[in-house]
């Protein structure tokens, strides 16, 4: 009887662990898709995407709100913070130090299309991205190139891939060292924008940045990662493999550091 039992209590205990196990997460992500600008429609297909990319590559994704509190007690449950066409000044001074707390202690950024158009007057935060948007021109097709064949996740892109995106054209690089992998070839669609017309928008023109145009880098930053993306304007991006593996690599490595 006390043999049937112990068999029993052990049998539970496996069952109880075993669960367990299947339940752990590799890493938790918190999803920032704040706007004091422009909303893009992707942002919901996004959102969904990053969630099934969590099940599919088990790490937890929970999505940020406006009436969470952004500060140290909250970030110190994730190792990344994934921005998703994030635009304006979305942060005030103290969420922005517990950002930078968050990077500092070892984490991860991730920036996705126009994370790279949001909290231009915070220093910190453009150098954390990179490369800041200035200008695009109309949704293009465009051919891409991928100068690091070695980081997870740029197969789909190989052999020149042609890809229909908004392409930015990005300021002048706000640190030294970043990793660029994939490139766009602005001699396959027309870089030239020009927005004097919009009454919406200062004015500004762009000519595209030449032989060299970065779509994704990487950099290890102030003691912690970030990874952007120009890719991802349109809500059919985020149904496309290609794509869905690109942000599931960049969202890993800044997560682990591992590629």
């Amino acid at each position: 009887m006390k043999s049937a039992k112990a068999c029993l209590l052990f049998t539970l205990f496996l069952i109880g662990f075993t669960f367990q196990a299947i339940a752990q997460k590799q890493f938790k992500a918190l999803l920032v898709t704040t706007t004091r600008g422009w909303h893009h429609e992707s942002i919901h297909a996004g959102v969904l995407a990053i969630q099934q990319l969590g099940v599919k590559h088990q790490f937890q994704v929970d999505l940020f709100e406006d009436n969470y509190s952004f500060n140290d007690k909250t970030l110190a449950n994730y190792q990344v913070v994934i921005f998703l066409n994030t635009t304006g000044d979305i942060f005030n001074e103290q969420e922005q130090k517990a950002m930078e707390r968050f990077i500092q202690s070892g984490k991860g950024f991730m920036g996705i299309h126009s994370a790279s158009d949001t909290e231009y007057d915070w220093e910190w935060y453009t150098k954390l991205v990179g490369r800041m948007f200035v200008i695009h021109p109309a949704i293009q097709s465009a051919r891409l190139n991928v100068l690091e064949s070695r980081f997870p996740g740029l197969e789909g892109f190989a052999n020149n891939k042609q890809w229909t995106d908004e392409w930015y054209e990005f300021g002048p690089d706000k640190v030294q060292g970043l990793k660029t992998i994939l490139a766009v070839d602005e001699s396959t669609y027309n870089p030239i924008a020009n927005w004097d017309a919009n009454p919406n928008r200062a004015s500004v023109a762009g000519k595209g940045m030449g032989t060299f145009h970065p779509i994704a880098w990487y950099q290890n930053f102030d003691g912690g990662r970030s990874f952007y993306t120009n890719l991802g304007h349109l809500p059919s991006n985020y149904t496309d493999p290609t794509y869905l593996s690109h942000i599931a690599a960049g969202i890993i490595w800044a997560a682990t550091g591992k590629k």
